[in-house]
């Protein structure tokens, strides 16, 4: 193993073990009441959506301009668009496996929202181990190049620090569809094993998975979207008559948290 791909390695177990700490937030939620779990979903949602831009539609944008001579908004908009025909897709795969198996349609709509809410993350996971991986594989040589090496590092501690709030994203959401805080936390960390993958991937890879990062990152993007649009805000608006601003101010604050770390990580 080349030193820049044990390098990749270290950096993406680093930023899965910060999701492994965002998830393990949900171990202080012993018996939330409806209330907090619309707060907590609600956060979830603007999590993902703030993430879908800065983290995601925006470096992919400015990938495309530096990679491609098609145009950047072309190569993004088609991302998007298939990475929410993929969720869409996936819904209905799920769907049907589910209500084949099991006649309860309340469980069948709860397991479906689970599998979209940790693929949607996931593959969220999967460019942002690629970026830290092709960051570290383009290092020449680490003595020669102390400023390059410092700009992968600075790659890695923004994402990880990004990665936060979003194992919370994963682990709340499912406490709240009735699972215990031990699945909750282990299916949150899960999320983010992809990364230590990926980034390896992506140091051995440096040259076409850099080329193919703009597509990833927005497809991802269009997959996370259609998840908090069609799933988490719809379902963090129950009970709205009696708190209508409840669930809402939670997706203002998660947005506001997410778009805080991404900005200020850059």
């Amino acid at each position: 193993m080349s030193v820049n791909i044990l390098y990749a390695l270290l950096a993406t177990v680093g930023t899965w073990g910060v999701t492994a700490l965002g998830a393990a937030t949900v171990v202080f939620f012993k018996k939330p009441s409806p209330k907090v779990l619309n707060i907590m979903l609600g956060f979830a949602s603007g999590v993902m959506i703030a993430a879908s831009f800065w983290s995601l539609l925006e470096p992919a944008i400015e990938r495309a301009d530096a990679t491609f001579k098609t145009p950047a908004y072309l190569i993004v908009t088609i991302g998007f668009l298939s990475g929410s025909v993929f969720m869409w897709v996936s819904d209905k795969v799920v769907s049907a496996a589910t209500k084949s198996v099991n006649n309860n349609n309340l469980r069948s709509d709860r397991f479906n929202r689970i599998v979209l809410l940790v693929l949607s993350i996931t593959l969220h996971n999967i460019p942002e181990g690629l970026a830290v991986g092709v960051a570290f594989g383009a290092l020449k040589g680490f003595s020669n190049n102390p400023e390059n090496l410092m700009g992968a590092i600075s790659i890695a501690i923004g994402i990880g620090l990004q990665n936060f709030p979003e194992g919370a994203a994963v682990s709340l959401p499912l406490r709240r569809e009735g699972m215990s805080r031990f699945k909750s936390f282990m299916i949150g960390q899960a999320s983010g094993i992809v990364e230590p993958i990926a980034g390896v991937v992506g140091a051995a890879l440096v040259v076409s998975v850099e080329s193919i990062l703009p597509f990833a990152l927005s497809f991802a993007a269009g997959a996370m979207i259609l998840v908090a649009v069609h799933e988490l805000i719809p379902e963090c608006q129950q009970n709205q008559a009696k708190n209508p601003y409840t669930a809402t101010m939670g997706i203002v604050t998660g947005f506001a948290v997410m778009m805080l770390l991404d900005v200020m990580l850059g």
